[in-house]
């Protein structure tokens, strides 16, 4: 199921994660998450190296460590100093468990800090792209055979190591960070003051990939090949002889959980399609064409645009009309399910960013999300979520694997209330018609242009505002789109698009001639953060 928070509680939230089956591998690295805004993307580059990772809160115990007994532990960076009242530490018993540590940024400030050794604001930090000095008479574990010339590093600091704690050697610095690498082999404990995560650190991956596979000893056998194995096996084992349901929103997370649930237990699925009239234009017939007539699962399809416009009347704030489209939502879902007595499974397409953003013990609530806490409490299915701890590029992957096309694979992200949140304001029929056809035209130029693979999301935001206009020598009175165009990774960070002007300018004439009831467009040039995707 993919669609918004209805106003749930907690309580439903903790079952839904409950209920899905286990699809942890034996071999796991913990990242240990500081409040940095790279968290997400350490986790992802662990898993780009075959190493299944998950993050996990600053506070948790060393009991808890010891539970899990992951393969290796990562220490994230953060923005607080390690010398402000309230910054988070580590467990002081972690560093004794003899599970191999490697501290990033502010991770390795409190490595030594909390092991002895001495972190001091050095007056001046860096930031950005620096030059890193490997010591030539010092061997490092960590960085291998490196250039006596230097490297070059991406840093983002103002506190700096000026001491060490006993044991620890330095094996590099740079202008302002006097040991930018420490290490303690015996102790089996690592750290960098850069950031090897990001790409403006060349030599990084080679550094994490050292700290995995070579000095944690982590076996790189984490593949989308042995992901989907290993799910439909989970799956299989969690619904047995049952029948399940889907709720397909026509987007990549939904079509791919249905996919892999299917060739776990076959003709024992069956999806339901709520057209809640809010989809792009013309995706509501793909969806049912692609999953009726050419991948063979059986398909209920309600067409239900006029009750959700109904019950959207005088609805203007974001969170409310999320709640609104996802209590309705699931209230046609259960009456289209109701004849399949028998089917006491809910597969939803849940994904890591879903839960993370939603709010969890490792990250504030930034928005509902429909497939974390959009069930109500007295849901009467058990919930199948096979998806729950995998990245969207990830999920594109298993999509592939799994034989779907392209066009439903690549399709870009869409959000579970539809052209709801994409509309400012009251959504109305005349407005959802208006943005259908400016969102069509974005998403046409930008296939044309070849760039539906280089940018995350591109799309059309109507906005509850007018503007004077001249059109035909006559004055105008009509309202504004957006255009909103974003790269990304995984939506946890975005960066907007810097798409060519002539392209902007194509949308912008075909927008105003083409679509009735427009005379200007403009374009979003906000990241996230502090903005989100999404304008609502």
């Amino acid at each position: 199921m993919s669609q918004p928070d209805p106003g749930t509680s907690d309580a439903a939230a903790s079952k839904a994660a409950a209920a899905t089956p286990s699809l942890v591998p034996d071999q796991v690295v913990l990242v240990v998450d500081f409040g940095a805004q790279y968290a997400q993307l350490i986790a992802r580059r662990v898993r780009e190296l075959n190493v299944y990772s998950e993050i996990v809160r600053a506070d948790i115990s060393a009991e808890e460590v010891r539970r899990r007994g992951p393969a290796a532990i990562i220490l994230s960076g953060g923005p607080a100093s390690v010398h402000v009242e309230g910054a988070p530490l580590l467990d002081p018993g972690i560093y004794e468990l003899g599970v191999p540590i490697l501290g990033i940024c502010y991770g390795s400030q409190l490595i030594a800090e909390q092991l002895g050794g001495r972190v001091d604001r050095s007056g001046q930090g860096e930031y950005g792209r620096t030059t890193l000095t490997v010591a030539t008479d010092v061997p490092s574990s960590l960085l291998g055979p490196a250039p006596e010339s230097g490297q070059t590093v991406w840093m983002s600091h103002f506190d700096g190591i000026t001491e060490l704690p006993e044991g620890f050697v330095g094996c590099a610095s740079t202008p302002n960070a006097p040991v930018a690498v420490l290490e303690n082999d015996e102790a089996r404990i690592w750290g960098v003051q850069y950031h090897p995560e990001v790409i403006h650190t060349p030599d990084g991956m080679n550094v994490m990939r050292r700290f995995l596979h070579e000095l944690a000893g982590c076996e790189p056998n984490w593949t989308v090949g042995s992901f989907v194995d290993s799910a439909v096996e989970a799956i299989r084992a969690q619904i047995g002889d049952g029948r399940a349901i889907c709720g397909l929103s026509g987007g990549v997370d939904s079509a791919v959980a249905a996919a892999l649930v299917h060739a776990a237990i076959g003709h024992r699925l069956t999806c339901v399609y709520v057209d809640t009239g809010l989809m792009r234009l013309g995706e509501s017939d793909q969806v049912v064409d692609t999953f009726q007539r050419h991948q063979g699962i059986e398909l209920i399809h309600v067409r239900a645009g006029d009750q959700f416009l109904e019950r959207l009347a005088d609805v203007t704030e974001p969170e409310a009309k999320r709640k609104t489209i996802g209590e309705l939502f699931i209230r046609v879902f259960e009456q289209a399910s109701g004849g399949i007595d028998d089917a006491n499974f809910l597969v939803q397409g849940t994904l890591y960013p879903d839960v993370i953003e939603s709010g969890t013990a490792q990250a504030a609530k930034i928005k509902s999300h429909h497939n974390v806490g959009g069930l109500p409490d007295d849901l009467e299915f058990e919930l199948v979520e096979p998806l729950r701890n995998l990245f969207k590029d990830e999920v594109r992957q298993v999509g592939t694997k799994l034989g779907l096309p392209d066009e439903i694979v690549w399709r870009q992200p869409f959000p579970g209330p539809g052209l709801g949140v994409r509309i400012i304001g009251e959504v109305t029929a005349e407005k959802v018609a208006v943005l259908q056809e400016a969102d069509a035209i974005v998403r046409q130029e930008i296939r044309q242009a070849g760039l539906e693979r280089e940018v995350w999301q591109a799309f059309a935001v109507l906005a509850d505002i007018r503007s004077v206009g001249v059109m035909g020598d006559e004055r105008t009175y009509a309202r504004p789109i957006i255009i909103r165009a974003v790269t990304s990774e995984d939506a946890m960070t975005a960066d907007w698009a810097r798409l060519p002007y002539d392209l902007l300018e194509k949308m912008s004439n075909r927008i105003i001639n083409e679509v009735e009831g427009v005379n200007r467009v403009v374009y979003d040039i906000t990241s996230k953060p502090p903005g989100t995707i999404e304008w609502e």
